[in-house]
């Protein structure tokens, strides 16, 4: 390897990041999963050539796809995580106090296997706390079984590249839909639309036949370049998005979480789109 990892997600843009040491680069069943370390970015983990998280700003990411569905809706007490192996969209969404389980499952125990050896900034003790209900499985056949329903379901996918494509996909959406209470949120990663306007139009084509209502909501993540990230938005209950101010602190308050980038006033202010991403929601 280089001392330099090059990202080539996108056709027309390649980032790269310095890699000062590595410490892990092999092939899982999967996918091919890259571990290094940067000055700037801390740890950072790629997966099939594609950055996935950092030590230095995964605290946005994982913030703003777990607390404003769970916040919004108030009485979240399952929640489902489909993806997400490094843990820490897991040890974020365990942060709320009134949450009494969190089913994670991911298709690659290689990646929680790195996580809990290697990213434990990130996850925690996450994959220890009892309220954890860790599955090995393939996500879309999950669902599409899951007898057991959640009041958030969050997608914390990679592109839709390699395992992560069929995420993107109508029917895993619908069997999302199915293994939700009535009232509950589904949430999604969307790429940055700037450069996925097809990622993002595509999901939204999906889930508006789905759910009363769908629309996305954005924030800037550093390692991922190209403009605001958009994070998909579905529920049958149109006032989660009528939230107030006032409501949200106090219910932020009564969590006693203090978050780094989540705020009431961001998480508002989020579903505030550009007219070149709302076009996009058709």
């Amino acid at each position: 390897m280089t001392d330099w990892v090059e990202e080539t997600l996108h056709k027309d843009l390649h980032i790269k990041l310095k890699a000062d040491r590595v410490l892990f680069d092999s092939e899982s069943a999967h996918q091919r999963l890259v571990l290094f370390e940067n000055a700037t970015f801390g740890r950072v983990l790629a997966l099939d050539g594609v950055m996935q998280t950092t030590e230095k700003d995964e605290f946005i990411y994982h913030e703003m796809l777990s607390h404003p569905p769970i916040l919004a809706h108030g009485r979240v007490r399952k929640v489902l995580i489909v993806g997400g192996g490094d843990g820490g969209m897991l040890e974020e969404v365990l942060k709320h106090r009134r949450v009494e389980k969190v089913t994670m499952v991911d298709i690659d125990d290689t990646v929680i296997e790195l996580a809990k050896r290697h990213l434990r900034t990130i996850c925690g003790e996450a994959f220890e706390d009892p309220r954890t209900d860790l599955v090995v499985a393939d996500g879309i056949e999950f669902v599409a079984s899951c007898q057991e329903r959640y009041d958030v379901i969050i997608v914390d996918s990679t592109d839709p590249i390699g395992p992560g494509e069929a995420l993107f996909t109508a029917d895993f959406y619908e069997s999302c839909k199915t293994c939700l209470t009535p009232g509950g949120v589904l949430v999604t990663q969307n790429g940055v639309p700037f450069l996925q306007s097809g990622e993002l139009a595509a999901t939204m084509t999906c889930l508006r036949p789905l759910f009363a209502d769908a629309g996305c909501y954005l924030a800037t993540v550093p390692t991922y370049v190209g403009g605001p990230m958009a994070f998909g938005w579905a529920s049958d209950d149109p006032a989660l998005r009528q939230v107030t101010v006032e409501m949200l602190k106090d219910r932020l308050a009564e969590a006693g979480i203090e978050p780094c980038y989540y705020t009431p006033e961001v998480h508002l202010a989020a579903f505030a789109l550009p007219p070149y991403i709302a076009e996009l929601l058709g």
